[in-house]
């Protein structure tokens, strides 16, 4: 039984960094999922996959994994490079690519 330790990134669809910051154990799986013969749906024996639990911080979330005996990996955040970029930028005499519509 093995465990992430990780700081979800925001999503595509946000913008600022609201609910991100907490930190996520999730157990990694220890069958592999098969498909239904019936259905065609994916499934899984293995129940461990479904829970996910969620810290404040990465020190709550390593206490609980040694706590219980989970041995643990963790994950740290990528920070987002950000480039800083004016709206006259596009209107430069000096462009290296011309600017057309």
């Amino acid at each position: 039984m093995s465990a992430r330790i990780y700081s979800p990134a925001k999503t595509a669809m946000q913008s600022g960094k609201a609910k991100t910051g907490y930190w996520v154990l999730d157990f990694d799986p220890e069958k592999p999922r098969k498909i239904d013969p019936l259905m065609g749906y994916t499934t899984s024996s293995d129940m461990r996959s479904q829970v996910r639990l969620t810290f404040e911080t990465k020190e709550e979330a390593i206490a609980y994994a040694e706590k219980h005996g989970i041995a643990f990996r963790v994950q740290e955040p990528k920070e987002a490079k950000r480039r800083q970029i004016s709206y006259a930028e596009n209107f430069r005499y000096d462009r290296k690519t011309p600017w057309t519509h």
